[in-house]
């Protein structure tokens, strides 16, 4: 038996070193949350444990344990976009409606409404419940009348249900500045790549953070280990945020899980060959029951047990 020290055989002038047993460094699993908007003015580590705990509630649904080595990443840019938004000053129409002063910028307006048209073509709102909310009105009907755009995104807040006008609008804005605005676009994408690495990574992206973690994703220069992108609550599909990344390309990822209510307004379209062409194909989920009031909440998509299952299997392998 050989003992721990260097032994040295002379006659063979071999020198035979035994080495003492070393503790092997391993590299801790890591996660990765991207948050989506509207969450300014709020404490990350508070907005982290919230997507953990629900995370932690649909693995014990599904009967998992979630790695006690596990490294969670939660990059923040809520108040970033905030300050954005304020300095670029980009009026809503809800706000020049109801002050009757104010100047519309005509591309948030025509993204606005291409937007709008696509979520209300996808949610079954028809020509005659729009026309009902737009009323008497004798002004022309199209993109560039901000009183029509107005109408269907009343329309979408009356029979779609979930998510209210003003949040639509807020929303379809935020999108707006990052997409269409290099320097928001550039910031917030810095922000996220930041808490990447090249170790084995799960990234987790939730409704405007599914856009910005794709392009992160996609455009970082480095070799990232991403073995599994979850997108949840993904508007991704709708055209006019799809468009701004032509020509489409995978993200650079293992296997790409794409889950959604199918009565959450904002991710009706399913990443897929029609709306989403990209290869490898990513798998769409449709069978989310999101229980949070506007069917688009976070913690209604972690807690979800296929989600939360699909995440847990790939941190645990």
């Amino acid at each position: 038996m050989i003992s721990r020290r260097s032994l040295l055989l002379s006659s063979f002038g071999l020198v035979l070193v035994a080495l003492s047993p070393t503790t092997i460094a391993t590299t801790p699993r890591r996660l990765v949350f991207v948050h989506g908007r509207s969450q300014q003015g709020k404490d990350p580590e508070v907005l982290k444990k919230t997507w953990f705990d629900a995370l932690k509630k649909g693995a014990e649904t599904a009967g998992l344990e979630i790695p006690a080595d596990l490294e969670v990443a939660f990059p923040f840019y809520g108040d970033v976009l905030d300050e954005f938004t304020q300095q670029m000053n980009l009026p809503l129409t809800t706000d020049i409606q109801a002050r009757g002063e104010g100047v519309i910028n005509e591309d948030f307006l025509l993204f606005q409404a291409e937007m709008a048209e696509a979520l209300r073509q996808q949610s079954g709102i028809t020509d005659e419940q729009i026309n009902l909310e737009y009323g008497d009105n004798i002004k022309q009907k199209g993109p560039l009348n901000w009183e029509w755009v107005q109408a269907i995104l009343r329309a979408l807040d009356k029979y779609a249900g979930g998510i209210s006008q003003l949040s639509l609008e807020l929303f379809t804005r935020d999108v707006f500045l990052y997409t269409r605005r290099s320097l928001v676009r550039e910031t917030i994408d810095k922000i996220v790549a930041e808490t990447m690495t090249q170790e084995p990574t799960v990234v987790v992206g939730h409704s405007l953070g599914s856009v910005v973690a794709y392009s992160v994703l996609r455009y970082d220069p480095r070799p990232l280990n991403v073995p599994l992108y979850v997108t949840v609550g993904s508007p991704l599909g709708i055209r006019s945020i799809r468009d701004q990344f032509r020509p489409l390309k995978g993200p650079g990822v293992g296997s790409w899980f794409n889950a959604f209510d199918n009565r959450d307004v904002v991710s009706l379209y399913p990443l897929d060959d029609s709306n989403f062409p990209v290869q490898p194909d990513v798998e769409n989920y449709d069978a989310v029951r999101n229980h949070t009031k506007n069917r688009h909440g976070i913690v209604g998509y972690l807690d979800d047990t296929t989600v939360a299952e699909r995440i847990l299997q790939q941190l645990n392998s």
